[in-house]
């Protein structure tokens, strides 16, 4: 089992916590991890990049090779075409449909939607508005996260286990509202790709 994954977004979105319960689930089922982190600007606005590595054999280093990565989970969905020469001609595009607007020559939403929708596997939903639905926009990295699950080489327990690791110092409400956006992405992934 491998899984090499591309992580990014915006500097706020989440991405370093999405990186976190991959990580637990991972290291709590026994596989090797490594795991390389790019932070952009040091506000909020800055573009977030985790290379994240998970395997049964040990792993020799944290980088992805250009073109190897299995899978891309963005929470913005300009930062997921920023990564897709590091696909792998097989991987997955998981992104939200959400921009995040932080330079004056942002491309259409359309736009951008349209390219990811064109690449062969993809899953592209409106996580912000999910999370929101569940009663917390800040819960849209997890959505994102329930769309990726069942990609990522884990099972949906040793997530949601390690969604109370993560989360479980901050009580049970918000442990709960986190698996219930981390089952919200998962149904949205489910029902596209019936």
């Amino acid at each position: 089992m491998k899984k090499d994954i591309i992580l990014g977004g915006v500097g706020g979105q989440g991405i370093l916590s999405i990186a976190a319960i991959i990580g637990t689930a991972a290291v709590k089922a026994g596989l090797y991890l490594k795991q390389a982190e790019v932070h952009g600007m040091s506000q909020r606005g800055g573009d977030v990049q985790s290379n994240l590595r998970i395997s049964d054999q040990p792993i020799a280093s944290d980088l992805i090779p250009v073109g190897k990565a299995d899978m891309i989970i963005s929470v913005e969905p300009m930062e997921a075409l920023r990564y897709v020469p590091m696909l792998a001609a097989d991987g997955w595009i998981i992104t939200n449909t959400t921009p995040f607007i932080n330079i004056p020559d942002y491309p259409s939403k359309e736009e951008l939607l349209e390219v990811i929708a064109n690449q062969p596997h993809h899953i592209i939903l409106d996580a912000d508005a999910i999370a929101k639905e569940l009663g917390s926009a800040k819960a849209a990295n997890v959505v994102i996260l329930g769309a990726a699950s069942p990609f990522l080489g884990l099972s949906y327990e040793q997530i949601e286990d390690a969604i109370r690791i993560t989360f479980g110092r901050k009580g049970d409400e918000v442990v709960n509202l986190n698996l219930a956006a981390l089952k919200a992405g998962r149904d949205e992934a489910d029902q596209q790709m019936r």
